[in-house]
């Protein structure tokens, strides 16, 4: 079982977004020590909590700073952006980190959508003609244009033997039952939503219709962890993405809060259920206990690889559970 990390470049209240983006950067060489496959960074937009709104020029720097950890998007939200545009990035990505690119596409507006309506420079960018514009991208990415089409000359430069993964990513069915259409591979969030994702994914192993890029089905599950030395533990530290998430709730736009802010922060009953809720969609807890609910939901969900993203009150205990994990499952002998 691969494990790879989604890293979202969180702001620990405190610090600076320059900071968080440097910790990205100590987390992905950590991470490549200690054997994970994959290293994804997220795009948002106008979030105070989050660091980075164009992983395609993170990606670089991260792919730069280690050597043999794959590195990619998880996700580009595409609805924002020319097909050809992304396909020229990524094809100077692969050109300089040759196979070790990835290449995630979301359609989420990744912010609110007054800043949705900024990016679309006044118009809300929808996600109606995503199909397409996948279609396109891919088509660009390979040289695959069919011949005919008015675009069918245009040629992603710089052009090479090889070319990036294209993994399509989703919390609901539509990305799956897209990427089981398109013959592409599929990341399922199951750290945005709890709820029916194993159907999701085995729905695209039954529907998937090979192509020329994939044989065969491909499927990644992302979740949300905290690892820590006993269960207790992992379960204070959890305090701080519990507070994130209810400050989310009431459209608080904040940086993630420390641990201190978190423990000293009065709870309301109502508060406390919301915080239950939404745990559902996280796995906290010692070593072994992370490890083998871990593994039991990628059995659930029949999937090839597992992702795993942490956010804590503090940086070090972040990196602590990263560490924690990789021994669990003793990534360094893979």
């Amino acid at each position: 079982m691969k494990l790879s990390i989604l890293d979202q470049s969180p702001i620990i209240s405190g610090h600076t977004a320059a900071q968080a983006v440097a910790e990205t950067i100590k987390l992905a060489q950590a991470a490549e020590d200690l054997g994970y496959y994959r290293y994804w960074l997220a795009e948002h937009h106008a979030l105070q909590a989050l660091a980075d709104p164009c992983p395609e020029i993170l990606a670089t720097r991260v792919a730069a700073a280690t050597s043999k950890i794959r590195v990619g998007t998880g996700g580009i939200l595409l609805p924002y952006y020319s097909p050809l545009k992304i396909a020229e990035q990524f094809r100077m990505l692969e050109a300089l980190f040759p196979q070790r690119i990835d290449l995630g596409l979301g359609r989420a507006p990744g912010g609110d959508q007054t800043t949705a309506m900024a990016m679309g420079e006044g118009r809300y960018p929808t996600a109606e003609n995503f199909p397409e514009h996948v279609q396109y991208l891919v088509a660009y990415l390979d040289d695959a244009m069919p011949a005919g089409h008015p675009f069918a000359n245009v040629k992603a430069q710089p052009m090479g033997p090889t070319a990036p993964e294209v993994w399509l990513l989703g919390s609901s069915d539509y990305s799956g039952a897209l990427a089981a259409e398109l013959g592409l591979r599929f990341a399922f969030a199951h750290f945005i939503s709890a709820e029916g994702g194993d159907r999701v994914m085995r729905d695209y192993k039954r529907k998937y219709q090979p192509s020329l890029r994939e044989a065969a089905p491909h499927s990644l599950l992302t979740v949300f962890v905290i690892c820590a030395a006993t269960d207790a533990e992992a379960g204070q530290r959890a305090m701080s993405v519990d507070l994130r998430r209810l400050n989310m709730d009431y459209g608080i736009n904040s940086p993630v809060p420390s641990q201190r802010e978190a423990e000293t922060r009065a709870y309301t009953e109502i508060e406390k259920q919301r915080i239950a809720f939404h745990r559902r969609r996280a796995v906290i807890g010692s070593p072994d206990t992370v490890k083998s609910e871990l593994l039991a939901l990628a059995a659930r969900f029949e999937a090839d690889e597992l992702m795993v993203i942490t956010i804590t009150g503090d940086y070090s205990t972040r990196l602590e559970s990263y560490r924690l994990l990789a021994g669990a499952f003793d990534l360094s002998r893979t």
